[in-house]
């Protein structure tokens, strides 16, 4: 690449990560605000998260084009080429994560007698654990942090154990209350939502792990 190219790519690069780190910003705003609209049952701002997803659905299209605009036009090889490709998988796992913030946001007006419910008490601090996931990701991607990938993907086990909560509880709930079903299955619907928040995080991590050292973390399972 001459002088010139290497800068526009450059220029280009900067874009991209800046369209991504807008896009999580917004992302990570939804998830905090459809859980409070969930507690509160605040219509209103949940309407707002609805409205706040065709945003982020805007800006993946953004990154899209770019991505294929900087591929077209610059050729990037080896570790230039991973660094775009690693932007557009994660602009799409973001706007996934949008999603599942929207879809929490659509649960508010079907939730009834709030104050019955133990579990409206963990789903924040469940919600909280999985933007904390998100914003330290894309923190981890802003900065080629692969150390803070890492700790994103070891935070998705707290995640899980609060689902796994949450659900406990949710079921006997139901067992006890029966006319609570229909509310106490939204609230299920929820968490689970939330968790693949935290799943999806995780994709965002390995991904960032990649692209900043060539190689997907161990898995720690084994």
């Amino acid at each position: 690449m001459s002088e010139h190219t290497v800068k526009a790519f450059d220029d280009d690069i900067t874009r991209l990560r800046g369209l991504i780190a807008e896009m999580g910003g917004l992302a990570e705003v939804s998830i905090q605000e459809s859980l409070d609209a969930m507690v509160q049952g605040n219509e209103g701002l949940a309407e707002k998260v609805i409205k706040r997803d065709r945003k982020i659905d805007a800006i993946e299209t953004d990154v899209d084009k770019l991505a294929v605009r900087i591929i077209a036009l610059r050729a990037p090889m080896a570790d230039d080429l991973r660094e775009v490709i690693a932007a557009l998988k994660i602009a799409g796992v973001v706007e996934r994560i949008g999603d599942y913030a929207k879809n929490i946001a659509r649960r508010v007006g079907e939730i009834e007698g709030r104050k019955r419910f133990e579990p409206l008490t963990l789903l924040p601090a469940m919600g909280d654990l999985a933007a904390e996931m998100v914003h330290d990701v894309l923190t981890a991607y802003a900065s080629r942090d692969p150390e803070l990938a890492l700790e994103v993907i070891r935070a998705d086990a707290k995640v899980d154990a609060f689902y796994n909560s949450i659900f406990r509880n949710l079921v006997s709930h139901m067992v006890e209350n029966p006319a609570t079903i229909s509310s106490a299955a939204q609230l299920l619907f929820v968490a689970k939502n939330i968790e693949r928040i935290g799943d999806h995080a995780t994709n965002v991590a390995e991904m960032v792990h990649f692209a900043a050292t060539g190689e997907y973390p161990p898995d720690e399972d084994s």
